[in-house]
């Protein structure tokens, strides 16, 4: 289940609850039930979420986990044929279809996808175990205590994750190998001293040494037998979905009212529009940075070197993650200044390195503390430049030049994922915040980056082209996603499409060709999230008029939670009905 953990924990994971008063009895009693079922049957999810009672226990994968699954599933997917929605409030109706389709997921991932099959890269106790020593409702000793059990269970989890790995797929392996080979690296070093420091005695410290080296000597094991397997083997399965698979993957996980092809055709209209806009843009900066010289036939050509000249303001490669932190004051001031949102200042956010057992997926992420444990900072995770050849780092460095990388913190810090995981703790549905959608995750992120350019931040035209550019890899996201697994775009397809058609950078682009291969529809929910949302909020301001205020649009939006997007689209339409 690491997939739902970091989905919907770890880089997106939830900052508060509350409890809501229920007009249904039957429902409050079926919702008690299926959460104290869920901790027990995910505990390292429940975990992520900040129980403390499930920090110790790690769930061995294999056949008795897998049936132990289906039978929570199949029993509440029952129980739910017998509640009567009529006597449920507008509230619960939406949190029983949130379960309801949690529980078709989960079972059509068990039983059709079967990731575990030959996702190598699932198994990995990274978080599970670093994040014992991050929580802050946590004694030294309940950690301790927690870690003491882990540890135990770490040769055999990972001896039975070899076994699941009937079918791997090559790209998975090698992500597997990278990132657990860096976990040991880490449980030997600045985890085996963080650990160390909660023992009281010398023989405490060394049993303790001895079950760190042992987990990590399991996680080398697991590395090596994988390194043979990449190797040895054969034949490896595809990693591309197909049509059939994919279709049913984009409606069990973005839960948008369009299809994927719908939201593909999309994208393609877009990429046509966004091209239109830069060349224009274009025309209007060319004498500011060519002045004298003729501009090349071709318009794209005119946007291309207009983009590599401009990229060349970026920051210093050991300034990278500094030069992140920094920005972060200045969203929070032109956020606060315009009324575009309520912030809250209790809430902190700690810009930091990506954890090295994390790393390899993506460049920046936010980390988040689940709804238990609301005293843990937010971390904004940034991926440091180490390890990169000078010419990669200089390619990645013009990708997130001086304004990608306002847009980049926009997107994950102020106004985005940031800001909306915090307000989240304000939806009365803790249903909603633990099977909240990643569509409406990602798409009010790139919402804001749209909304932030509307109200006037940086209102430079070299920002303005390179928002275009970022707006392309939004588009790209699901273009590549779409054809990779649909069309059987190659490699050298993929490059022409994000290098020369969407003007990244080739580091860039070679990273997010790495993460399409890694991940599945997921990429193509930024784009469907935004396209919902922002027609959301232009339908709000037709059915509104003169009384439209966007600061509240965004609060109330907010304020449901991770909520699929037209579940909110109807609690706020029934609202407005209403009066209220």
């Amino acid at each position: 289940m690491r997939s739902f953990a970091v989905l919907f924990c770890v880089f997106l994971g939830l900052t508060g609850c509350q409890s809501s008063p229920r007009t249904s009895p039957e429902w409050q009693a079926f919702e008690a039930d299926f959460l104290k079922d869920l901790w027990s049957v995910y505990p390292q999810w429940a975990f992520s979420l900040g129980r403390k009672e499930s920090a110790g226990t790690i769930k061995i994968p294999g056949r008795a986990s897998w049936v132990e699954q289906k039978e929570f599933l199949m029993k509440h997917q029952q129980r739910l044929t017998t509640l009567n929605e009529k006597k449920m409030s507008a509230e619960d109706v939406t949190d029983f279809a949130l379960v309801k389709s949690f529980i078709e997921s989960t079972l059509w991932n068990l039983d059709v996808l079967k990731e575990y099959e030959w996702n190598a890269s699932q198994y990995n106790l990274g978080g599970t175990l670093n994040g014992v020593l991050e929580a802050k409702n946590m004694s030294g000793s309940e950690k301790l205590q927690a870690l003491q059990t882990k540890l135990e269970v770490v040769p055999a989890y990972y001896k039975a994750a070899l076994e699941q790995l009937q079918n791997p797929t090559r790209e998975h392996l090698t992500l597997a190998i990278k990132q657990n080979r860096s976990l040991a690296e880490h449980l030997e070093k600045g985890f085996l001293d963080q650990t160390l420091d909660l023992a009281t005695t010398l023989e405490h410290k060394k049993e303790l040494r001895q079950k760190i080296q042992k987990a990590a000597q399991a996680v080398r094991t697991y590395v090596s037998s994988l390194e043979s397997l990449l190797k040895n083997n054969k034949k490896f399965r595809d990693f591309r979905l197909g049509e059939e698979l994919y279709a049913q993957k984009f409606k069990y996980d973005l839960q948008s009212r369009f299809t994927a092809r719908e939201i593909y055709e999309k994208a393609v209209a877009e990429k046509q529009k966004t091209h239109r806009e830069m060349k224009a843009l274009a025309q209007k900066l060319w004498p500011t940075y060519f002045a004298g010289k003729t501009p090349p036939a071709k318009d794209l050509e005119q946007v291309r070197l207009l983009i590599l000249e401009i990229s060349k303001k970026h920051t210093q490669v050991d300034q990278f993650v500094a030069t992140v932190r920094a920005q972060i004051p200045q969203l929070w001031k032109f956020v606060e200044s315009k009324k575009l949102i309520a912030l809250d200042p209790k809430q902190p956010l700690v810009v930091r390195e990506t954890p090295v057992y994390d790393r390899g997926f993506a460049g920046a992420g936010i980390n988040a503390p689940g709804p238990f444990d609301q005293k843990r900072e937010t971390f904004y995770e940034v991926t440091p430049l180490d390890g990169m050849s000078a010419e990669k780092k200089e390619s990645y460095l013009r990708e997130y030049n001086d304004y990608t990388l306002q847009i980049l913190n926009i997107h994950e810090a102020i106004p985005g994922h940031y800001t909306q995981l915090v307000y989240s703790r304000r939806s009365p549905s803790l249903i909603k915040q633990i099977l909240g959608s990643g569509t409406m995750i990602e798409g009010w992120a790139v919402y804001a980056e749209r909304m932030m350019m509307e109200e006037g931040y940086n209102n430079q035209p070299e920002m303005g082209l390179m928002y275009h550019k970022w707006r392309l890899r939004v588009i790209s996201n699901t273009l590549l996603d779409y054809s990779l697994h649909n069309l059987n775009m190659t490699r050298s397809q993929a490059m022409q499409l994000l290098v020369n058609e969407a003007f990244q950078e080739k580091a860039e682009a070679e990273e997010k060709w790495n993460r399409a291969t890694y991940s599945q529809v997921q990429l193509a929910s930024y784009f469907t999230g935004f396209t919902e949302i922002y027609e959301f909020r232009e339908e709000m301001k037709k059915r509104m008029g003169d009384t439209f205020d966007l600061e509240k649009f965004h609060e109330d939006f907010l304020s449901y939670g991770s909520a699929p997007i037209q579940t909110i689209r109807s609690l706020m339409l029934t609202k407005l009905s209403r009066g209220n």
